[in-house]
């Protein structure tokens, strides 16, 4: 059910990316990432093979262990360089691996380094981009050398004379031939040039972009975070917020026990005790127990607002009944559209509660909306509310605003936070949270 609406780019016919290819900066950017590639793919094989040699030859005096965890280390240097230059020439977003986690001691580094997940990978890139930026490199610039020289045949044909014989010996004023046709006269040269022109600028864009974007595709498969990796900090993020806001929410539970309710309770206690001496005294404490009463009363309005804070008992009775509660409570008219085929899970149910409850409190507070509709979908994997309002816009999820912390909140069980609020409104507030939870 999640979905992300990002903007397409713009669609060019075949002709006329073919056409834009010899002024196209990308052909441009991808020649120089397989110049500068080829250059470093001849250094990483250099790597390679002095990495192999010297760890497996060293390894019988021990001194190639702690040699081959230096090689796996210094891997990530040379990651740390492919995706600097995939950023700078591809434009391409390469995510940043964890980084190399130091333990105590030197046996302990040593083994950490031979088992780093993140080095190892490096070393797989530099052998297969190796082969794909020497061999693939070299016929891509192959190609441009032989178009450029068959572009420039006619100035050297004219400027150095050339004279190639034939196996009768007889002399042709040329230097380009396929097998018995020889390239001797102006006008085959400038035929020549002309097709050389257009493999140069029409033909040899395409593999160097080829063997670039391969390139982009080993640096982003080996040299980023791995799928693993990036749910582990995503995990890490989620018990950050969850631990977090529960931390928030027992110390305002404190702080409201202690501030409000606890300091009724001891008024209650010291009326009661005044009422009882002056009973003992045989005096009138009708006032005194009434006041008992009336703090009795506020004490448990109070607890109940502070339970209510904690889990909404409108939720006894499920997700849509509390939501029609809490809209028709809104200051803003609001609608209410819910369709559920399941119930979700409690915990599930309790923050797309909340969620609906602080994104209504913006919408009074910030957004000058005059109308407002809650749109709830679900089925038995993923719940789905939507938040709309004809307000100012503007809305934003960046750090400091209300909408951060239901982002945090949302994540602690793996759900997402969409905002759509372009200046001057309407904004949409879309939030997508698993039936069960964590998955």
């Amino acid at each position: 059910m999640p979905r992300t609406d990002k903007p397409q780019p713009p669609r060019w016919s075949p002709l006329a990316a073919a056409l834009r290819a010899p002024v196209d900066g990308v052909t441009w950017r991808a020649l120089g990432y397989v110049v500068v590639g080829a250059v470093l793919g001849v250094l990483a094989i250099s790597y390679l093979y002095l990495a192999v040699i010297s760890s497996v030859v060293l390894a019988v005096t021990l001194v190639g262990i702690p040699l081959a965890a230096g090689y796996v280390a210094l891997a990530r240097e040379w990651g740390r360089l492919y995706r600097w230059l995939a950023r700078t020439l591809l434009r391409i977003d390469v995510s940043e691996p964890d980084g190399f986690r130091r333990r105590q001691g030197a046996l302990a580094t040593i083994g950490g380094a031979l088992s780093d997940r993140v080095g190892w990978r490096a070393l797989a890139f530099l052998l297969l981009n190796s082969v794909v930026a020497v061999c693939g490199g070299y016929l891509a610039l192959m190609l441009v050398a032989v178009a450029a020289v068959a572009v420039l045949s006619p100035l050297i044909w004219w400027i150095g004379d050339p004279i190639n014989t034939d196996s009768e010996g007889v002399a042709h004023h040329s230097f380009v031939q396929f097998g018995d046709f020889y390239f001797d006269s102006a006008a085959k040269l400038l035929l020549l040039a002309a097709g050389g022109a257009l493999v140069l600028f029409f033909v040899a864009p395409w593999p160097i972009r080829g063997v670039a974007a391969l390139g982009g595709i080993l640096t982003r498969w080996l040299l980023g975070s791995s799928p693993a990796d990036a749910r582990v900090r995503q995990l890490e993020r989620s018990r950050s917020g969850a631990v977090e806001d529960a931390a928030a929410t027992l110390r305002r539970v404190e702080r409201d026990l202690h501030d409000g309710t606890q300091a009724r309770l001891v008024t209650i206690g010291m009326t009661l005790g005044r009422a009882q001496e002056k009973l003992d005294a045989g005096e009138d404490a009708g006032e005194l127990v009434a006041v008992a009463h009336a703090t009795t009363k506020d004490s448990i309005r109070e607890l109940r607002d502070l339970v209510r804070g904690i889990h909404p008992p409108a939720l006894d009775l499920g997700l849509g009944p509390a939501l029609e509660t809490l809209t028709a409570r809104n200051v803003i008219p609001t609608q209410l559209s819910v369709h559920m085929t399941g119930r979700p899970s409690p915990g599930v149910e309790t923050i797309a509660y909340f969620c609906v409850a602080e994104l209504l409190t913006n919408v009074g507070r910030h957004s000058g909306a005059t109308t407002c509709r809650v749109e709830v979908d679900g089925d038995d994997r993923w719940l789905r509310l939507a938040v709309h309002d004809d307000g100012r816009g503007g809305a934003e999820t960046g750090a400091g605003s209300g909408l951060a912390g239901l982002t945090s909140r949302v994540e602690t069980v793996d759900g997402s936070l969409t905002v759509h609020s372009p200046a001057g409104g309407p904004t949409t507030v879309t939030v997508d949270l698993p039936t069960e939870g964590v998955r």
